[in-house]
């Protein structure tokens, strides 16, 4: 089994200073967890519009995610609430 690497996009350093740290950490900790499940986990994507993007939910935390299963990375793209998630969608 082929382990994955996790990357974070730079907006995400900007989403978990959002966070108290105490759940910043346990974000970054259920994204390394992630990864190191990439092969095991059954991953939809959040929408049809987004082909490729993938959500995984932690309390009301949304981490929104990619992979690339030739290179073997987890891309991290956004962490956000799901409140905050929704606001930005109606803000388009």
């Amino acid at each position: 089994m082929a382990w994955f690497q996790v990357t974070y996009l730079p907006a995400v350093l900007e989403d978990l200073r959002a966070a108290e740290p105490t759940t910043a950490q346990r974000l970054l900790d259920k994204t390394k967890w992630l990864a190191s499940n990439a092969a095991n986990l059954r991953h939809e994507p959040i929408h049809s519009d987004l082909p490729g993007l993938i959500q995984y939910a932690v309390a009301n935390w949304r981490i929104l995610y990619s992979i690339d299963r030739e290179d073997h990375v987890v891309a991290i793209h956004r962490i956000s609430t799901r409140r905050e998630l929704y606001r930005r969608d109606s803000k388009r």
